[in-house]
């Protein structure tokens, strides 16, 4: 059986391997376009910014090492350029000497990847840049190093770009990100997103959200862009990071079924619409594990998934990719961002009623030195518990988290059952009630009524309302530093013996630092015949998102300018 694969990386190298795995006898052909067969795709932006200063670091494989463990053929710099279904060849061109040459097959794989979107207004010029590659890495280092850029412009707030920007401000350089949409990091709300916000400026990246460029132009030594408001900004360079799109120029050659952003449509068997031809990768459509709607999630865990399913597939084994769910993780500075499953829009956008839990623990026990406050957002059915999402916002042990909820999510457990999960535990690690474990006490309370939530959209509402009173239980000092508008003041723990200061007729919603001690007020109110609601992600996340609004001017809940 002879296969040849069209790309290498993440998908095709993976497949590769799992098939020689399989069948020692196979004749296996890797053909990609770069100069690198199997690369760290995820570590590029790090080697512009010097914590990975080898490049040779950001190569797993070389052709000639994956011969020598694999006996697989890999050539590198190969661009396949049509596909003869008929007579199952492929057209190869030699991308260094031109030379091309035709090479059969009995089983195809297209592991093509994603390229780059380049937006209506983009010019080519040696001071823009995209970032998909090997080449595009070593081609931004050397202007860096070069040229010393003393100021850059990101246009686009996902991976590519936060990371980017990262590592530029890291380097020096003053750095600025433009965003269209009023959030960075897309796969978190808003409101998590001000904690981000807040930590890029803090290392003095501005931002420029909500804006749309309608021009760039090349002025000097200098890249302009001209701003749809009329505002325009310049800097010595631009990195374009606003998305990445399949790259379907093979499969829209032979008439391969399409689907979502141009996608290659597969089974869960990764099989095309043609016999003998299955697609992985950054190119594919897959089914979203959650909303089981058609999706595009360019992600390495799942191509590397997918690799393994084809081989083994190609190979006699029975295996089917489950969908994905887009969980994933990202540093920012010293910051770490996680998701997994949906957010809030995407449930919205799927007509999905929803509940929400948003919690603030510390990563470990707090009399153990080093303790760091994160942030979890959990997203899940109102009337099920189905967990749909979470976000985790924080700085040690985030990662940890988010993989504890991405596994829940695929075992089909509810909210509330995950209070039950047997968490690893000590001082320097953990707490004894995990945050993972809290948040299912959360949603078990609310599922039996003994909190009731309000969120941070409801305040404007409620401090018009004459039927409320709004309560912060924090210390008089934290009460002085800082507190919401309209919010009167008693301390949680003064709180049984000044009850006679609220009028029981009147609703109360209960703001403190963190959530718990006013779940706590709300215990005691509600228990001497108050109607009380506990106010979700407490004042660390009403302050990060009121400062978030007086920054970019605009209100989190409408997106309405202020």
């Amino acid at each position: 059986m002879k296969i040849v694969i069209v790309g290498g990386v993440a998908g095709g190298a993976t497949a590769a391997a799992r098939i020689r795995r399989l069948n020692e006898h196979a004749e296996i052909i890797i053909f990609e376009r770069s100069g690198f067969i199997s690369y760290a795709n995820c570590g590029l932006p790090y080697y512009i910014g010097g914590v990975i200063d080898d490049k040779e670091e950001l190569t797993l494989q070389t052709p000639e090492s994956f011969y020598r463990r694999f006996k697989i053929v890999a050539k590198v710099n190969h661009e396949v350029t049509d596909i003869d279904v008929q007579d199952k060849t492929v057209s190869v061109v030699n991308l260094n000497t031109g030379t091309r040459f035709k090479e059969n097959y009995d089983k195809l794989i297209l592991s093509p990847g994603a390229k780059p979107i380049l937006p209506d207004f983009y010019t080519e010029n040696e001071r823009t840049f995209t970032l998909r590659t090997v080449e595009d890495t070593l081609k931004i280092r050397a202007f860096v190093e070069q040229k010393q850029p003393k100021t850059a412009v990101v246009v686009g707030g996902g991976f590519i770009g936060l990371e980017m920007a990262e590592n530029l401000a890291e380097l020096g350089v003053k750095t600025t990100i433009i965003q269209r949409s009023n959030h960075l990091l897309p796969t978190v709300d808003c409101d998590m997103a001000s904690f981000i916000h807040a930590n890029f400026r803090h290392h003095g990246v501005q931002l420029l959200l909500n804006t749309s460029t309608s021009k760039m132009s090349i002025t000097g030594e200098q890249v302009l862009l001209d701003f749809e408001d009329g505002s325009s900004i310049g800097a010595d360079m631009l990195v374009l990071a606003v998305g990445v799109m399949p790259e379907n120029t093979l499969a829209k050659k032979i008439g391969l079924e399409l689907g979502v952003k141009g996608a290659i449509k597969v089974n869960a068997k990764m099989e095309t619409s043609i016999p003998d031809i299955y697609a992985v990768g950054d190119a594919v459509q897959v089914k979203h594990f959650i909303t089981e709607q058609d999706a595009v999630i360019s992600l390495a865990g799942p191509a590397n998934k997918q690799g393994r399913i084809v081989a083994d597939n190609i190979c006699g084994l029975n295996s089917e990719y489950k969908g994905s769910q887009g969980s994933s993780v990202i540093k920012l500075f010293d910051m770490t961002v996680a998701t997994t499953g949906i957010n809030e829009q995407q449930a919205k956008a799927n007509g999905i009623e929803y509940e929400k839990v948003i919690l603030t623990q510390n990563s470990h026990a707090g009399y153990y030195p080093g303790a760091t406050a994160m942030t979890v957002k959990l997203i899940f059915e109102k009337e099920t518990y189905k967990i749909l999402g979470a976000q985790i916002v924080g700085y040690d042990g985030v990662d940890k988290r988010i993989d504890v909820i991405a596994t829940a999510i695929r075992a089909g457990m509810k909210a509330e059952e995950l209070k039950d999960l047997d968490l690893a535990y000590a001082p320097p690690y953990s707490s004894a009630k995990d945050p993972v474990n809290m948040a299912g006490f959360v949603a078990e309370n609310i599922k039996n009524g003994i909190v009731k939530q309000f969120y941070y959209e409801d305040i404007p509402f409620l401090r018009e309302r004459k039927d409320v009173i709004l309560l912060d239980t924090r210390t008089p000092f934290e009460y002085m530093r800082g507190h919401a508008d309209g919010f009167i003041h008693i301390p949680l723990d003064d709180l049984r013996e000044r009850l006679g200061e609220l009028e029981k007729d009147k609703k109360i919603y209960v703001m403190c630092q963190s959530g718990l001690r006013s779940y706590l007020a709300t215990r005691i109110l509600m228990q001497n015949g108050f109607n009380a609601y506990n106010f979700a992600g407490g004042f660390r996340l009403y302050s990060s998102i009121k400062n978030e609004e007086l920054l970019s001017k605009q209100c989190y809940t409408c997106g309405m300018e202020k």
